[in-house]
């Protein structure tokens, strides 16, 4: 919510306060403020022009040659590009050596041979937005008021001098969505009553009845629905004080009846819509669900296919406006309308929030409904409304409102004992005390024996329980002034649990691997949450997602580190390292019928260059074998060496399937790394990437063993190397473990030290090298004990995988 502290002034009596004063004491009150910005802030030497004279550049086809008085004795010669530049204007004039948006300095120059003191400036060049511009003063300069006075600073004339405070309003406050609501909220903090001096109605003889009739068929999701009709109007550009304060808000300036209603929005936060009487195609307003195929165009033009969720206002026919979202294209306010139906109701906030989603139609009316408005200010919001139409647009109100449905707003009652307050705060307040805070806020009160019956008038709905009252008076008095105490009594030293532990050391070895965390959403598409998965299971589905692209709960961790590599790559930052702990979730019988299992996963995902070039080093770019290491060094700093081991598999449509392995427990699979298939590499649009997911809660649960200690043994390790040839399919890993149930019980180490393909070598095999070491912590190691084993070796190797031992 922008809050204007000049109009918030009219109201309230804030001359002798700051905004940032105001800004600090409302933060300290409850409703925090996310800033304060001031629209001339960096802007200098920018005064009012008029053009005396304009003629066309000799030398372009679109250029204009201005004389333009700047309040000096002499003329001051501009050169403009604007299309609707023209003599008898007043105009925002950037001087030489002045500041315009953006720090740009403009200096005295010359364009075309001509010269050009200074810049006639258009609305955004001195800072405003293209979508809060008037539209027709969108592509040209912007025209300042006539009685405007020539050389004068332009900012008092846009308002620009006034402090737009930025509020961040939570869900429960809703009634700070509005002026008069703000208002009241100052009022109490300054101890004031705010006054509103609104437009006052005056209606005509004639019956609004006459001209329409009003039939709400859904009466639980429109409570309150009412039309009041305004003759005789005459559609013109707003009076420069209301643009002024529409575009401080952030809203464009249409014209004077669409901005009255964008004002009253404002204002009492109540949602008003201004249609055309004579485009509704009858004199009857029937207010219904939508039916299945009906259609509509909208405001901006599209077209929305309806179903019967839509709450649509009619013409007793077809639909006019999807209500409390956005009016119907053919019912808008023009420049040839002469007769307004204003339309003041309460819709149902669930569903408008489900319209509102499902056309993707967010606006500041459909915020309101959804969050709630003041109930009782419905048909006052509307009369001021239309009596500001009369004073700006002329016309009469015609006599009544005709509703359709009438909600009848009460106070509340909440029943509070001074007891229980102080209580609650820790304070000793008094019923003096306390009785001043609900008078400031504007609450009625009986108090009997220090028992307090609070009267919470219909503007502040969120009021209801105990808690709120108490929090009320919490808020007035001060969240400053509340006494603070330590706790007292033992304390008992928090520790980890042994999983806790390891799941720091893990993230920890990721992270001196060279890794950097990254934290993704739990939320993804169904998709993407299919892809990756270490099993395959029901996914978890929202029954309202906020969009399709966070629908589901995700089944892998990869998909999400891929998007965050997608989002660095395509911003030049070429070389990612991710990793990320977190939580999956499975369906593993009907997903109605219980919760999701939730799973525990750690994920790795690397791209780019692993080694920089530098002058002693090449660069090394990332391969399989860059992930695999970093997985290896992890399994091993947990004593997992032995347990964990790889092979190939081509089951993970999303990883090529020659650069994919396994990860298995024992004899157990927990997970997978390997390459991003390059057609899935294509889809996410990321360059050659790896990728590991596995179980974490299988490792974690693994390494709660610790490591075993031995002592370091008295007697020499004995090295042996055998060669061997093998078909080209055998793995390391099946002749590593042929190796280490054939060597007995001494072997300590066995490594891969050489691979060879090409000459000397039959194609469709390989020659395969290791290194054995053997050591005997009791005693010395004869030849012949390495012989045998070695012996038991080579046959294990012949019988088992075909080797031909070189």
């Amino acid at each position: 919510m922008l809050v204007s502290y000049k109009w918030l002034n009219q109201y309230v009596d804030l001359s002798n306060v700051t905004p940032q004063e105001l800004a600090d004491k409302m933060s300290v009150t409850g409703i925090e403020v996310e800033g304060i910005t001031q629209p001339s802030e960096g802007l200098k030497k920018i005064v009012v022009g008029e053009v005396k004279e304009c003629i066309p550049h000799p030398d372009s086809d679109h250029l204009s040659i201005c004389q333009v008085d700047i309040g000096e004795e002499e003329l001051s010669q501009i050169v403009c590009g604007a299309p609707n530049v023209k003599a008898g204007i007043k105009v925002i004039v950037a001087l030489p050596n002045s500041r315009i948006s953006g720090n740009v300095k403009i200096k005295k120059g010359k364009m075309r041979g001509q010269v050009s003191n200074g810049m006639i400036c258009a609305l955004q060049e001195i800072g405003y937005s293209d979508s809060v511009v008037p539209k027709s003063y969108a592509e040209g300069i912007y025209y300042l008021p006539q009685d405007a006075v020539n050389g004068e600073p332009v900012f008092s004339y846009l308002d620009m001098d006034d402090a737009i405070i930025e509020l961040s309003i939570t869900p429960n406050r809703a009634d700070a969505l509005s002026m008069r609501g703000v208002a009241y909220e100052v009022g109490a903090i300054y101890r004031q009553t705010p006054t509103f001096n609104d437009e006052q109605l005056v209606e005509a003889n004639l019956q609004a009845k006459d001209k329409i009739k009003v039939t709400v068929e859904e009466r639980e999701l429109v409570p309150a629905y009412q039309i009041r009709i305004i003759e005789g109007v005459k559609i013109q550009p707003s009076p420069q004080w209301l643009q002024n304060i529409l575009m401080n808000e952030g809203i464009r300036p249409i014209n004077n009846v669409v901005d009255i209603t964008n004002y009253i929005l404002l204002l009492f936060g109540q949602p008003l819509h201004a249609f055309d009487y004579d485009k509704l195609g009858s004199q009857e307003i029937i207010v219904r669900q939508a039916k299945e195929a009906e259609t509509i165009v909208t405001l901006d033009g599209e077209t929305r296919n309806l179903t019967s969720e839509n709450l649509v206002i009619t013409n007793g026919k077809t639909p006019v406006a999807l209500a409390g979202v956005m009016g119907g294209l053919d019912s808008e306010i023009t420049e040839m309308t002469t007769t307004v139906a204003l339309e003041s109701a309460i819709f149902d906030p669930v569903s408008i929030r489900r319209t509102a989603k499902q056309f993707n139609l967010r606006s500041e009316s459909s915020a309101r409904f959804e969050k709630g408005i003041n109930r009782a200010t419905v048909g006052q919001a509307c009369d001021v409304a239309a009596a500001m139409i009369v004073s700006l647009a002329g016309g009469e109100v015609l006599q009544g409102a005709v509703k359709g449905t009438e909600y009848v707003a009460k106070e509340s009652e909440v029943n509070i004992t001074l007891t229980r307050i102080n209580h609650y705060l820790g304070t000793e307040l008094t019923v003096p005390e306390v009785s001043e805070i609900f008078e400031a806020l504007g609450f009625g009160y009986q108090v009997e024996a220090e028992r307090f019956t609070v009267v919470v008038p219909p503007r502040r709905w969120d009021i209801q329980i105990e808690a709120d009252i108490i929090e009320e008076v919490a808020r007035i008095y001060g969240y400053d002034r509340l006494p603070s105490t330590l706790p007292n009594g033992e304390t008992v030293a928090g520790s980890l649990t042994n999983a806790q532990k390891t799941t720091r050391k893990i993230r920890t070895l990721l992270e001196d691997s060279g890794l950097t965390e990254a934290i993704s959403y739990a939320l993804t598409t169904e998709e993407k949450s299919r892809q990756f998965v270490l099993k395959e299971t029901a996914v978890t589905r929202l029954d309202w997602p906020m969009s399709e692209d966070r629908s589901v709960l995700r089944m892998n961790l990869i998909s999400g580190l891929l998007d965050n590599i997608q989002y660095n790559t395509a911003r030049k930052n070429t070389d990612v390292a991710f990793y990320e702990v977190g939580r999956v979730f499975y369906q593993e019988n009907d997903p109605l019928a219980q919760l999701p299992q939730e799973r525990t996963h750690a994920a790795v995902a690397i791209t780019g260059t692993w080694q920089e070039k530098s002058w002693q080093t090449k660069p090394e770019v990332v391969d399989f074998f860059t992930i695999k290491g970093i997985l290896e060094n992890l399994f091993n700093q947990l004593s997992l060496t032995d347990e964990v081991s790889y092979q190939a598999i081509s089951n993970v449509k999303e990883l090529h399937p020659g650069r994919t392995a396994g990860i298995y427990l024992g004899e157990t699979f927990i997970g997978f790394v390997g390459q991003v298939h390059p057609l899935t590499a294509k889809a996410y649009d990321i360059p050659e990437t790896y990728v590991a997911e596995f179980d974490l809660e299988a490792i974690v649960e693994a390494a709660q063993k610790g490591m075993t200690f031995k002592p370091v043994t008295k007697f020499p390790s004995v090295t042996r190397d055998i060669a061997m040839l093998v078909a080209e399919a055998i793995t390391n890993q099946e002749v590593m473990t042929v190796i280490e149930k054939a060597a007995g019980k001494f072997l300590t180490d066995c490594q891969l030290f050489d691979v060879y393909q090409g000459d000397n070598i039959e194609k469709g095999y390989k020659s395969l090298a290791y290194t054995l070491t053997f050591e005997n912590p009791e005693a010395t190691l004869t030849d012949e004990e390495i012989n045998k084993a070695m012996a038991k070796v080579e046959k294990a190797l012949t019988d088992t995988v075909d080797a031909n031992i070189r």
